[in-house]
């Protein structure tokens, strides 16, 4: 008998249809993976079978686990099925802790609530689960707060809170999409050993078919609420059967046309210089007789970039590519060095002194609608950096402007006049982008920028980068952990790792042929969609 068994699942929120006809099943043991973009109904499918549904949702159809009728069980049963037979990893693990409880309390909550333990089993328990997944005593003891650990770190408590009772089925949805590609990989291991030590059911929901297809035995696509193929996930993946699964691994494997770039643009003078620049942060004092030693977020870096340039940087998670990227745009000041751009130093000018570099140096944000203000219109906050102009523009002068920015990365002049939230997730970056082009940037720093974006979505916003690049001459420098991103769009890549650069070149020359660790740890941790289909095709003969 099945584990989880979906038929015909029907589900409207109001009078507005979400799921339409919605057959899935899991076995003990098995993993599925459940794919779509950004609205195709898989977290809703989700938080169907977890019965997390706003009041207004109205389910049909059949959804069984482990014999129970899920559809028709009342909360107190749910309550008991929910982290004892039914765990689930959300996406965000800051905002799926509590940051006021340390990990102890929240792992050691769910055991006593279902077990009945007392405290200090409770706590025995989560010690020996959160060890499971990777994170030891001797440094990160129960009384640790969520924001004292890393991204991954506190997915990993997420997931052994979601373990911690060992649960029939494991619902992962989108557990390591603001990872770093090794934390990734980390993670993925965890959650493949689980399911084998324990006979668990995964649903695996990502829009990330290279993960997929390293994960899990039979893959789920979804599009509008409907299920468009299913099947074991090497072969469907390779045949492409149907058009939407053709357009989504086309999509994930998808590099801009980008033509040779010219010699006189690389032969130009620097736009930007970075010189021997070193950042400390104050460390914790962990006795009253010693001064804290500070810490090094940043350790001797020095590149320099040229116009039209596009420049990736890549590493893990916390080796100093955010912080650099702070110091470049004046919004941190290096301990020590020097940062130069378009031939001036910015190091200890004054905010004045500063706009001219401001107006020729602009930032895309990983969230866009977290960097809008949802109050303002597009208008209003396409026009924000005009403020760094040397005479202000007038209200008519104002509106033209944001109009052809908006033109330039393919939206409508019309658009100017909606709220962010009347946008969908790609269309938000590319008003973050006009935002940006909009005083005519000489280089954009972009962190993250495609991280958060559906595969078929973030193949438009590089070809929009791409077409940016090649027709108006912006340099870029890209912060990414993302390879494919930075294989994709960029000319050379730099890799850090603990602060410092330690290898650098022609994109394609340094990841196709790594020869720092850190970049051999990044390159063999990447996903990648045809290796992974050849591998498993190969495993099942």
């Amino acid at each position: 008998m099945a584990l989880l068994e979906i038929e015909n699942l029907r589900l409207s929120i109001g009078d507005t249809p979400i799921l339409r006809d919605v057959d899935l099943v899991i076995g003990a043991g098995e993993t599925m993976g459940l794919v779509g973009e950004s609205g195709s109904g898989k977290s809703m499918t989700a938080l169907t079978v977890m019965q997390l549904l706003p009041n207004a949702a109205r389910a049909e159809g059949r959804v069984t686990f482990d014999g129970i009728d899920i559809l028709s069980a009342p909360e107190a049963a749910m309550n008991r099925l929910r982290g004892d037979d039914i765990g689930m990893v959300f996406q965000e693990p800051m905002t799926a802790l509590n940051p006021v409880k340390t990990i102890g309390e929240q792992v050691a909550e769910g055991i006593r609530w279902h077990t009945g333990a007392n405290r200090a089993d409770a706590e025995a328990s989560a010690r020996q689960i959160l060890d499971r997944v990777g994170l030891p005593e001797r440094q990160f003891p129960l009384s640790r707060y969520p924001h004292q650990l890393s991204g991954g770190q506190r997915q990993r408590v997420v997931i052994a809170i979601a373990c911690a009772l060992k649960p029939k089925l494991l619902i992962a949805d989108e557990p390591t999409t603001a990872l770093d590609v090794v934390l990734q990989a980390q993670i993925l291991d965890l959650l493949r050993d689980l399911v084998a030590e324990n006979r668990m059911g995964l649903l695996l929901i990502s829009h990330d078919l290279a993960v997929v297809t390293d994960m899990a035995d039979r893959v789920t696509i979804m599009r509008h609420g409907e299920v468009m193929e299913e099947g074991e996930t090497a072969p469907t993946l390779s045949a492409q059967v149907h058009p939407y699964t053709r357009q989504l691994a086309e999509a994930s494997m998808h590099v801009p046309a980008r033509p040779h770039r010219d010699a006189a643009r690389t032969d130009a003078a620097n736009l930007l210089e970075v010189r021997d620049v070193v950042r400390d942060y104050p460390g914790r004092r962990v006795s009253l007789l010693k001064a804290p030693e500070p810490f090094r977020a940043v350790d001797g870096v020095s590149f320099s970039m040229k116009p039209g340039q596009s420049v990736a940087l890549v590493g893990r998670s916390g080796c100093g590519k955010s912080t650099l990227a702070r110091m470049i745009l004046a919004l941190d000041r290096p301990t020590a060095g020097e940062i130069g751009f378009l031939g001036e130093t910015l190091t200890a000018r004054s905010e004045e002194e500063l706009k001219p570099a401001r107006r020729n140096m602009q930032v895309v944000f990983q969230d866009p609608y977290g960097s809008f203000n949802p109050r303002h219109k597009v208008v209003r906050l396409v026009a924000e950096p005009l403020h760094l102009l040397d005479k202000a523009p007038s209200s008519a002068e104002r509106r033209e402007m944001v109009a052809q920015a908006l033109t330039e990365v393919g939206l409508r002049a019309d658009d100017m006049d909606k709220y962010p939230h009347e946008f969908s997730g790609g269309q938000r970056q590319r008003i973050s982008i006009a935002r940006a082009l909009i005083t005519r940037p000489k280089l954009i720093v972009a962190d993250e920028p495609v991280s958060a974006l559906d595969v078929s979505i973030r193949a438009q916003v590089l070809d929009l980068f791409a077409d940016l690049n090649q027709r108006l001459g912006v340099a870029y420098l890209f912060i990414t952990h993302d390879l494919t991103v930075a294989r994709a769009i960029t000319d050379e890549v730099m890799v850090m790792h603990d602060g410092r650069i330690v290898e650098e070149g022609r994109t394609d020359a340094v990841l196709d042929n790594p020869r720092s660790e850190a970049a051999k740890a990044l390159v063999a941790a990447a996903p990648d969609l045809r290796r992974a289909i050849r591998r498993r095709l190969v495993e099942q003969g």
